[in-house]
């Protein structure tokens, strides 16, 4: 469901407030969009979404592989994610193998830390963590 990010009726007090939020009503500016997940999933899908002014961004629907970077090595590679470890933000979310910023993923190339905002940046990013 959408949320509505807009200017408040009622004053901190509780006490209603007067002109000119009496009449004014919501604007589709103040609208946001629903909440998107970013789901682990057998392929790389992704969204465009059309933001205020036309300007656009692009959101990860599902996810199959990983940018990963090695901080030892300086190469970034390519590789699969095969399930979520753990994730700071909510333990439903390693449940659900949601990715979001923060993320312990498991690849093949080890366990990696997601460093991208897939929801905000369209790509999945990384860096190899030491076990």
């Amino acid at each position: 469901m959408a949320q509505w990010h807009g200017i408040s009726r009622r004053k901190p007090t509780g006490g209603r407030l007067k002109r000119p939020n009496r009449y004014r009503g919501k604007r589709r500016k103040e609208i946001s969009s629903e909440q998107q997940f970013a789901f682990l999933g057998d392929s790389d899908e992704r969204k465009v979404y059309r933001k205020h002014a036309g300007s656009q961004t692009v959101r990860v629907m599902q996810a199959f592989s990983i940018n990963v970077s090695d901080p030892k090595t300086g190469k970034t590679t390519r590789s699969t994610i095969s399930n979520i470890v753990e994730n700071g933000a909510d333990p439903n979310y390693v449940r659900r193998n949601i990715l979001t910023k923060g993320a312990i993923a498991e690849t093949e190339m080890g366990r990696v830390r997601i460093t991208s905002r897939p929801g905000m940046d369209g790509v999945i990013s990384g860096i190899l963590i030491d076990e």
